[in-house]
């Protein structure tokens, strides 16, 4: 079965990122097959047998932190929920690095929307589809307060990607 492997943030200090390249060795070296990446986005595509999502998550998890001395939160969907989700995009109208959704762990509540809204400029529209938290941000999202609350301390654990992304991963998977 094809996998996605969603890493949160994983710059580790100035000047110094993961390597894609060391990515894909990390997970061959813990028995999943065929990893590939896309650019330098912090995700990984691989093969693996049927097994619960929370166990492969803790699993790269634990090899992240044994590989590169630092945590970091992943995020596992089934191949076929990936290309659901990019088929959930509820503004395929706004521009690709502009539209971004927070994939959780655990899906969101109805009311995470109205807890966002005073951070939300009235041009940006927000959306959820399964759990997931869809933004369009209406400009560089880097701009906007809105996008320093979507904290996992204030959500939970999830982490970011823009549409751009969302499409790549979802042609690698096929």
């Amino acid at each position: 079965m094809i996998y996605v492997a969603l890493l949160h943030s994983i710059v580790l200090a100035p000047g110094r990122r993961v390597a894609m390249s060391d990515l894909r060795d990390m997970a061959t070296d813990i028995g999943y097959r065929n990893p590939r990446t896309l650019v330098s986005t912090g995700n990984i595509v691989f093969e693996a047998d049927v097994t619960a999502l929370a166990d492969m998550e803790a699993k790269l998890e634990a090899a992240f932190k044994a590989r590169f001395g630092k945590p970091v939160d992943i995020i596992v969907r089934k191949g076929t929920d990936w290309l659901k989700l990019a088929k959930s995009n509820p503004f395929p109208d706004g521009e690709g690095s502009q539209v971004i959704v927070r994939v959780m762990r655990k899906p969101l509540p109805a009311a995470a929307i109205e807890a966002l809204r005073p951070y939300a400029d009235p041009k940006q529209r927000m959306a959820l589809n399964d759990g997931d938290l869809w933004i369009d941000f209406a400009d560089r999202p880097s701009q906007w307060k809105l996008l320093s609350a979507l904290t996992t301390k204030r959500m939970g654990v999830g982490t970011l990607r823009n549409w751009n992304t969302v499409r790549g991963l979802a042609e690698m998977i096929g």
